[in-house]
């Protein structure tokens, strides 16, 4: 038991680490020039009102999905699991579409912010790294979600 618990932990942990590498690789790829598209939009007004658009109603609505989404998931869905292998599993699936969630406007707005220049873009980035701070996986925390002595 103790082993399906450390792999459960381990694979959110990565899956989190991921989130965290794609944002600083697209970053890294921007300021080194290895995004030759830095600003190509600026000048189009349209384009990037279109995309601050996008990236901010991903940003308000996937940020509370994320985070309350997965309260009624576990809730409803985890919790009736009768068996405690099948609710780990479940619990990781949820965890992991929890972080893609968050991983939408993170990766959109970055993108958006090198190719519009538009700092709107970036602070919804940075809003949606900050909410994946709520879900740092943790053996404690799994544990008492699944409520496992």
């Amino acid at each position: 038991m103790e082993e399906n618990i450390r792999q459960a932990v381990a694979t959110l942990k990565r899956n989190f680490a991921y989130l965290w590498f794609a944002a600083l690789f697209i970053i890294i790829l921007g300021e080194t020039g290895g995004f030759n598209l830095t600003g190509a939009y600026a000048d189009n007004v349209r384009a990037v009102y279109f995309t601050e658009t996008i990236v901010i109603l991903l940003t308000a609505c996937s940020i509370p999905a994320a985070l309350k989404l997965f309260a009624w998931v576990k809730k409803k869905k985890i919790d009736t699991d009768a068996s405690t292998d099948a609710a780990m599993s479940q619990y990781v699936m949820w965890s992991s579409v929890r972080i893609l969630l968050l991983a939408i406007p993170v990766i959109t707005g970055i993108i958006g912010y090198y190719l519009m220049q538009s700092t709107s873009c970036i602070l919804c980035a940075c809003i949606g790294l900050t909410a994946s701070l709520f879900c740092v996986p943790s053996e404690k925390q799994l544990k008492k979600d699944l409520m496992i002595d």
